[in-house]
């Protein structure tokens, strides 16, 4: 999760609820950028971890880890979210080198693609999330003396109140290409608020544009109760993530694009493990079983 919505609110505005997943996502991209194989680099990452009370304990490196890579949530799901933030960080690049310049982040978080990415001129930044979450990051990157390499817009919105009004009155043109990304949120929102969400951002986008999120397809999430994934985040950290998925069944975001004449495809996150020979691999009681990838365009005429 990129971090929005906190069913409490706690330190920083990480501390509590889904919140402070945002600081389970940055470990993972920490640990990720120390391996000698990293398919991602966020030097940011460990700052965020160390500067939250919540998180100050956790590792950043794989060796802090005593059984490493067997460990559950610190190898395996640490790596899914490293492989997940290179395809994420492809899939941005590769639409702005199309022709994209405005880049919105749904629930941005912890995500500091506007710092290390490497941006084509006249790009701009939008991070929508709560402000609680928003001014931690802030000063946790003022402190490393960070500096975006596109501008940056911050919108300090909960995605349940008047987003779009935020994200146009601070200069976002729905006649322009843009492209969004939804890292980690859907999951977390009710049925009909993703489909609210997909919506508007049919609504708000011109041809040209494009828009990635994740999804989860299982029917039964407590299916899947006692994979090692949930009860080893559960166990070493204190999240239990099932307690924070809303549980109803998931619309079909995917189709509904496909039907207003956008191109999608959806992946399993094990598709892209093969493609870059690094990242998790189906296993027994896969918690990520029902995880996809959607990708999405919309076309010019």
């Amino acid at each position: 999760m990129a971090g929005t919505a906190d069913r409490n609110t706690g330190v920083e505005g990480v501390a509590g609820g889904v919140g402070v997943t945002a600081l389970l996502v940055a470990a993972a991209r920490a640990i990720e950028t120390h391996r000698h194989d990293a398919l991602a680099q966020d030097v940011f990452a460990e700052h965020f971890v160390r500067s939250a009370p919540a998180s100050a304990g956790w590792p950043v490196r794989i060796q802090q880890v005593p059984d490493g890579d067997a460990n559950p949530l610190w190898g395996r799901f640490a790596r899914y979210f490293g492989l997940r933030t290179r395809v994420l960080d492809d899939f941005l690049l590769r639409s702005v080198h199309a022709g994209a310049r405005q880049v919105v982040l749904l629930g941005a978080g912890l995500d500091t693609r506007a710092f290390r990415l490497d941006w084509p001129p006249g790009c701009v930044v939008f991070e929508i999330d709560r402000a609680g979450v928003l001014a931690f990051k802030h000063q946790v990157l003022e402190r490393q003396a960070a500096t975006p390499k596109a501008a940056r817009v911050p919108i300090p919105t909960d995605l349940r109140a008047d987003w779009v009004t935020a994200l146009t009155d601070a200069g976002f043109d729905p006649a322009a290409p843009s492209v969004w990304l939804a890292e980690g949120l859907l999951f977390y929102l009710p049925n009909a608020v993703e489909t609210e969400l997909i919506d508007t951002v049919d609504r708000l986008t011109s041809a040209g544009s494009a828009l990635a999120f994740e999804v989860k397809l299982d029917k039964d999430l407590l299916e899947y109760r006692d994979s090692p994934l949930y009860t080893s985040t559960k166990d070493q950290i204190g999240i239990d993530l099932l307690d924070l998925f809303v549980s109803e069944p998931r619309p079909d975001s995917a189709g509904d694009l496909t039907r207003k004449g956008w191109s999608t495809s959806v992946h399993t996150p094990f598709d892209f493990t093969r493609r870059h020979g690094r990242g998790p691999l189906p296993e027994q009681n896969d918690a990520l079983a029902g995880n996809r990838w959607v990708f999405a365009n919309k076309p010019r005429p």
